[in-house]
């Protein structure tokens, strides 16, 4: 599969718990969760080097329609309502439609 649609979200944790910010993003990838799904080809938590309360996730997803589907079932919603309440300020979200890359872990 590849993806085509995606994008980057910059979430920046209340001081000091970036660390658990992170772990929750990564519970995303637990089967049954949005990470999980056939749908998501990319699903990259990172950490800004200047700031460990600045978190990074980039996702791609077959379709646009595929990760709204998948975004409003119940798995994703929980990890929405658990991120929420650890937030310093709003999310920062950009769109894109992936060309061409690589991922390897």
């Amino acid at each position: 599969m590849i993806a085509t649609y995606g994008f980057n979200a910059t979430l920046t944790a209340r001081p000091g718990t970036g660390d658990e910010l992170v772990d929750v993003l990564l519970t995303g990838l637990d089967e049954g969760n949005p990470g999980a799904s056939e749908y998501c080809v990319v699903y990259l938590v990172s950490r800004s080097a200047a700031d460990p309360d600045v978190v990074h996730v980039t996702e791609g997803w077959t379709s646009e329609e595929d990760h709204h589907r998948i975004f409003a079932g119940e798995a994703a919603q929980a990890i929405v309502a658990r991120i929420a309440g650890m937030l310093a300020e709003e999310s920062a979200y950009t769109d894109y439609v992936p060309v061409r890359g690589k991922a390897a872990f």
